[in-house]
């Protein structure tokens, strides 16, 4: 393979990682992907094994390497799912428990009862977060109380904490590094989004010590290199950002009016706000980027749905309506309409913009004439109406219209599926070349660092559009009554668990 100069990105997501390797064109040079296993040991729990996760990404970051040539890579750029929680030994590099998952549901009452406690306006004054399960503050307490010995052992110093991206830059780096970047930390329910630190009032709320808790350090900037004993190499780890915040890099996002959407496990709606952070009701207030060492940080609103992508996954490995995700649109297209038929995936709990843990997953309207066809439009159909939600709410907050929706992650591939987007939000929804946002997001900020491409401008040039579907004004307007009909769906699904 010819030599020229590369950056490589690991996209640490939830179901799998992916290896990228980008030239400074954005080309994708070669790929690599597994998956690992979903662990669900109750109702609403969901876990990962924090050892595969990182066996995985070791395997897949060799196979780039290997093929691109390591000595042609200039930088690694890490983007992860974000709320995922490890806590393990800071001697053995051993995890005291499997990783708590952003989707578990298990600090659903600890949230209840600190609502209670009327403590939920001073955590949404200082994190732009809610008090809910999906964030990292509840799970790594939920670690440290339920963990024989673990609070102890934190308070003398023997534990380390992190979400996924400071795990596996722990394990890259040989245990040199024990880091965050901001837009990571702002996602814990423990990050003063003014100060860009750890809050010292949150942390005393979560019972949280600060010694188990990584430095914060850019997103965009060298924080150190990979162990040279891993792939006998030197490479610097130069761009580490969430995985949302990665794609809205990657697509452009970089001043208030312009949203994307990935349609990813879940959905995630996301404005750039500028350089001082604009609270919601309904909507998260999270930090995208901080490009450099004491600069400022940029903030955005977003609105994160649990359940997207994953719906079609349910269908496929729960339900066995269909044999792979890719059928589902050939399948939904056979039905002219649902039937009357609506899915509310509240399957982990509803988040943006109805913040309600015990929310549950709802078919409604089945009769004998119900089809596979009918559940596979209905699900694709969730998806489409499950962001309008979002987008009522942003555009409620800003007080002005969107022109177009940018789009991206796995399930943007589907025609249909965006089609309807386009139908039910009545704007132009734009797909990218490149699909996968959230890994060039990381390699952009991480080329950056090392000088690949000169700024963000420099890097935004390389994007490209690869298709526009504009609305139909008959299907907007007949989507309005259906989104309505979906609606009611909703309002029968809340609080089940109650």
């Amino acid at each position: 393979m010819k030599a020229s100069p590369y950056v490589v990105a690991l996209d640490l997501g939830t179901t799998g990682n992916r290896a990228l390797v980008f030239d400074r064109s954005q080309k994708i040079v070669t790929s690599a992907y597994e998956e690992f296993p979903q662990i669900y040991p109750k109702p609403g729990w969901v876990e990962h094994d924090a050892e595969a996760i990182w066996r995985s990404t070791r395997r897949v970051l060799g196979r780039v390497l290997k093929k691109a040539g390591a000595r042609n890579v200039r930088a690694l750029g890490i983007t992860n799912q974000r709320e995922t929680v490890v806590l393990w030994n800071k001697k053995t590099g051993k995890p005291v428990h499997r990783a708590i998952v952003w989707q578990d549901r298990r600090t659903a009452d600890t949230c209840a009862a600190l609502k209670k406690r009327g403590v939920e306006p001073e955590v949404h004054r200082r994190t732009g977060l809610f008090l809910d399960p999906y964030f990292s503050g509840t799970k790594l307490a939920w670690l440290l109380d339920h963990v024989p010995g673990a609070r102890a052992r934190a308070a003398r110093g023997e534990l380390l904490a992190g979400t996924i991206d400071t795990w596996i830059i722990w394990k890259l780096s040989g245990g040199a590094l024990h880091v965050t970047d901001p837009s990571n930390a702002s996602r814990t329910l423990l990050f003063n989004l003014k100060t860009l630190s750890w809050d010292p009032r949150l942390l005393k709320l979560f019972n949280i010590p600060a010694r188990v808790l990584p430095r914060v350090v850019p997103s965009s900037g060298i924080a150190g290199g990979l162990d040279k004993r891993l792939f006998k190499t030197e490479m610097p780890i130069a761009g580490i950002v969430g995985d949302q915040q990665g794609a809205s890099f990657a697509q452009g996002c970089f001043k208030p009016g312009i949203v994307k959407n990935t349609y990813g496990t879940g959905l995630f709606l996301v404005e750039n706000t500028g350089t001082k952070p604009r609270f919601s009701k309904n909507l998260l207030t999270t930090v995208l980027w901080q490009m450099k060492e004491d600069g400022p940080a940029e903030y955005g609103v977003e609105g994160s749905v649990f359940i997207g992508g994953a719906a079609v996954q349910w269908l496929r490995d729960g339900l066995g309506v269909i044999r792979r995700s890719s059928d589902i649109e050939a399948l939904a297209k056979k039905a002219p309409s649902t039937g009357d038929v609506y899915f509310v995936p509240a399957l982990v709990g509803l988040g943006a913009p109805y913040w309600d843990p015990h929310a549950r997953g709802l078919l409604i309207g089945l009769t004998r004439g119900t089809t596979r066809a009918h559940i596979a439009r209905a699900t694709l159909e969730a998806i489409a109406y499950q962001t309008r939600d979002v987008m009522e709410i942003m555009r409620r907050d800003t007080g002005h219209p969107f022109r177009a929706l940018r789009v991206d992650g796995g399930a943007s591939a589907d025609n249909f599926l965006m089609q309807l987007q386009a139908d039910v939000l009545g704007i132009p929804v734009e797909r990218p070349q490149v699909l996968e946002t959230t890994a060039l997001g990381a390699a952009g900020l991480a080329g950056i660092a090392v000088g690949l491409w000169k700024d963000r401008a420099d890097f935004l040039k390389n994007r490209r559009t690869n298709r526009v579907f504009r609305p139909s004004r008959a299907s907007t307007q007949a989507s309005h009554a259906l989104y309505a009909r979906w609606k009611e769906a909703v309002a029968r699904s809340r609080h089940w668990t109650h």
